[in-house]
Order: C-alpha cells, then sequence, then structure tokens
C-alpha cells in the first residue's frame, strides 16, 4: 500500500485540518518513524489551503511493530 511522505513540519500543519468539509487528516508513523498520510486524504483534499499534499512522494506503507498491552492480573 502506498501513503505519503510528509516532514515533521509538514504532519504540523496537518494535525487538526480538514481536508475536506468534516473530514480531517490523521498523519501516522509508520516502521521507520516517518510521518505519512493515505492516498485517500491526498487525493480527496478540497482544502485549497492544501493541495500541495497532492504532490507529496509516495512510498510503501511499513506498519510499525505491534506491541501488545501489558497484562495486568487482579491481585
Amino acid at each position: 500500500m502506498k501513503v505519503g511522505l510528509l516532514t515533521q513540519a509538514q504532519k504540523d500543519l496537518l494535525v487538526g485540518t480538514e481536508y475536506e468539509p468534516s473530514t480531517y487528516y490523521n498523519p501516522i508513523q509508520d516502521c521507520n518513524n516517518d510521518w505519512v498520510i493515505s492516498t485517500q486524504e491526498m487525493e480527496q483534499t478540497t482544502n485549497v489551503d492544501y493541495l500541495w499534499v497532492k504532490s507529496l512522494s509516495l512510498i510503501d506503507y511499513c506498519p510499525p511493530p505491534f506491541t501488545p498491552p501489558p497484562h495486568t492480573l487482579p491481585e
């Protein structure tokens, strides 16, 4: 799966911002600690201030390793 690669500064700009009415960007970190957004977010951007996301470099998504939550046993 391809995703759009963000810099830290670009990620900071997108957090809490709508890419279309009532739909917000959700940058996440991949297994390489790179910030990324989905191609859906890129393609569906209608906010004129953020049309630059449509030209982000695409990379293969590498999910971060799963760390199960610690178990807590009743005492």
